[in-house]
């Protein structure tokens, strides 16, 4: 579903990205994990169209967005969450979800939608008419990814959903992506507990100051000496 082939960024004159390549497949869930600073939300942003790679390219479904406006982007199926949540927060828990169906054609998928991302996050529906500035930390972003999810996107692209949370609320984040997973979502995971994020994986990469150094499946890393030093303490 989505190639990202040796692509390089550079945030003004300063290189972010040096030579990222990996590929995710449908309905698989994979990893990007790596240090802060390797690269991995620069990552994200520029396969959305945040940012624009000065080489290298990317291809979703078999065709090049390398460049192209998020909007675009978005239109083609790809919906990233990220990492700061953003939600509207004057807006009501509702309002905020309808703003990520902007791209539905028919009420008929409106309604489905919320009827998912309710019966994924129940507590978004017992507060749909609260105003999302209101909701704690957790809840909000389960507002962030219930928006996401309500355009019906082909690939989800998640950026650090657990980021902040109490233990408690990670676990139901985490059992959250695991559930989406399991209802034949393509994912696409930048995720700060590592050892958790790769047993939920396919896949996944790791990245070290922009360039890809290793990848495997979940298991696999989670077995690598590269995972083990520098991110589970063994």
């Amino acid at each position: 579903m989505l190639k990202v082939n040796n692509i390089q960024v550079h945030y003004g004159r300063i290189p972010a990205l040096h030579g990222v390549t990996f590929e995710v497949k449908e309905r698989e869930l994979v990893s990007i994990v790596g240090a802060n600073g390797a690269g991995k939300s620069t990552t994200l942003k520029t396969i959305v169209g945040a940012l624009s790679p000065v080489s290298g390219n990317i291809e979703f479904n078999g065709l090049d967005i390398t460049g192209r406006h998020s909007p675009e982007i978005v239109r083609l199926g790809i919906t990233y969450v990220p990492e700061a949540r953003h939600i509207f927060g004057p807006l009501t828990v509702e309002e905020n979800l309808l703003l990520g169906a902007f791209i539905l054609q028919s009420k008929e998928e409106v309604e489905e939608g919320l009827e998912f991302v309710y019966r994924l996050f129940p507590r978004l529906e017992e507060r749909k008419k609260q105003q999302g500035g209101t909701l704690s930390g957790g809840e909000q972003q389960m507002l962030a990814i219930g928006r996401g999810l309500m355009s019906n996107p082909k690939l989800l692209m998640l950026d650090e959903p657990s980021l902040g949370l109490m233990p408690k609320l990670v676990d139901e984040m985490l059992g959250a992506v695991a559930k989406l997973k399991d209802s034949g979502k393509t994912i696409l995971l930048v995720e700060q507990n590592v050892r958790e994020a790769l047993e939920l994986s396919d896949r996944g990469y790791v990245l070290q100051t922009g360039r890809t150094i290793h990848q495997g499946t979940g298991k696999e890393l989670l077995n690598a000496e590269v995972i083990k030093k520098a991110f589970l303490g063994l």
